[in-house]
């Protein structure tokens, strides 16, 4: 490397080339730009949420009732939250819920699960265990043989997170 090329280099490296860009301008762009990604970040999770049910339920409307979804308001440990889902449903052959799915608002992903369930099943009670990024709330919707949709929601607060997005 010639001289000449180095004080360029020693020069461009201390903000002397001339460009009107310097560390504290790309250092305060940043800034900026992360606070705000971090205030439209709650906003933009409950809309993934909303389309995710959106998905899933098409036009049809949902409607609230004959859903039942339990869990513990408060959880010390995110990494492994019971809930149980029950649908209030004869579970006969012309009248019977033939899908409970799950979303959640905070998490990665917003779409947990789905379990099919047929008229066999006796029940419509599902039980299972989730782990929860942050407090947030959860939607169990069910899907009746009829096309119609049902919901139930529960806010649930996590002291200590799980499922944290690297």
């Amino acid at each position: 490397m010639k001289p000449r090329e180095r004080r360029y280099l020693l020069s461009a490296r201390r903000g002397g080339s001339g460009d009107g860009v310097t560390r504290r301008s790309v250092l305060t762009g940043a800034g900026i730009g992360l606070v705000a990604l971090a205030g439209g970040a709650g906003a933009s999770k409950a809309a993934a949420m909303d389309d995710a049910i959106r998905a899933v339920v098409g036009e049809a409307p949902l409607e609230k009732g004959r859903v039942k979804l339990e869990m513990p308001a408060i959880v010390e440990n995110g990494n492994t939250v019971p809930l149980t889902v029950s649908v209030d449903s004869p579970m006969t052959e012309t009248d019977y819920v033939e899908t409970i799915h799950l979303f959640n608002q905070k998490n990665p992903q917003p779409y947990i699960a789905a379990f099919h369930i047929g008229p066999r099943a006796g029940k419509a009670r599902v039980s299972t265990r989730i782990r929860l990024a942050d407090s947030q709330r959860l939607v169990a919707v069910a899907r009746m043989r009829d096309g119609s949709f049902w919901s139930d929601s529960a806010d649930v607060i996590v002291t200590l997170a799980a499922c944290t997005e690297q």
